[in-house]
């Protein structure tokens, strides 16, 4: 009976100082490490540069926000169909690269947006396609389970999808270009800031980005379901150095400053606050001098 009550003891200690080991580690700012998924060919947003790093307007925001908190960045490249089973899983702990919050709203636990963003079709200059109608019976190619395919899907465009000779997912938007420029497709759905990318590296004059956008949208960083406090920590440290330009200095490198959205939220509620403010202001002038008058 002592044996079997030591035991018990034991494990339950074993089992509080596992508890303590893991909320220690994770509260503890020197040792904490974020794992941040991503799609390693997703230009200007993440992607691998002529050194062989890992760079991008999200990974280098996430680094700086890691730098500030004393964390450790560990960048895992991750198959974009299989994102939600990488977070899900434990084996990332967030999704950080041009990630669509439209649509998915109640799959995550979502930061503020901080990017706008559109889904656009990329064509060749010299195929006469101008808008979307030209789309009829023409090839379009999409990355797979990528927002620009959601967006194609919606019931917004099912006419537009409906319309094409064919859908075709693709792995990634490197091959999806691959089969652009070899003839074997005649659009490209993409994000407008991986498709400006592309062309920026591409034959100038090459190709255009139609003017008539499939979907306007923005960017967020999505964290596990429930995972609050994880956001709260990253996002604080987001807008930390959003007041401080650093935000717009990637922005600038990685030529997405067109897109930034961080702090529109922010400006309108300020806005709110002082209509109300000066509401009530008036609203006190009104009461002296109707009690003022009253006296008299």
């Amino acid at each position: 009976m002592k044996k079997i009550s030591l035991a018990v003891l034991m494990a339950g200690v074993m089992a509080a100082s596992m508890m303590t080991g893991v909320v220690s580690v994770y509260a503890d700012a020197d040792s904490k490490t974020l794992t941040v998924g991503f799609d390693a060919e997703y230009p200007p947003f993440g992607y691998k540069d002529d050194n062989g790093e890992y760079v991008g307007f999200d990974l280098d925001l996430a680094q700086e926000v890691c730098d500030n908190l004393g964390w450790e960045l560990v960048k895992k490249p991750i198959n974009w169909d299989s994102k939600d089973m990488e977070l899900n899983s434990g084996s990332i702990d967030c999704i950080w690269n041009g990630f669509t919050i439209n649509g998915r709203e109640d799959d995550y636990t979502w930061s503020n947006p901080y990017l706008n963003n559109e889904q656009v079709m990329v064509v060749a200059a010299d195929s006469g396609i101008e808008k979307l109608d030209d789309l009829a019976g023409k090839n379009v190619v999409v990355q797979a389970a990528s927002a620009a395919l959601d967006a194609l899907n919606s019931d917004d465009n099912k006419d537009l999808t409906a319309s094409f000779a064919s859908l075709t997912e693709n792995p990634d938007y490197n091959t999806a270009f691959m089969n652009l420029d070899s003839g074997a497709a005649d659009a490209i759905a993409v994000d407008i800031g991986v498709a400006k990318y592309q062309l920026s590296q591409r034959e100038e004059g090459k190709y255009v980005i139609l003017d008539e956008p499939i979907q306007s949208e923005q960017y967020g960083i999505g964290f596990k379901k429930g995972n609050d406090e994880l956001k709260d920590t990253v996002w604080a440290e987001v807008l930390k150095l959003y007041d401080a330009g650093e935000v717009d200095k990637l922005a600038e490198k990685y030529e997405v400053a067109d897109m930034l959205c961080i702090g529109d939220d922010d400006d309108t509620k300020a806005a709110d606050a002082e209509e109300t403010d000066d509401a009530s202001e008036d609203e006190t002038a009104e009461t002296d001098a109707e009690a003022e008058e009253d006296a008299e």
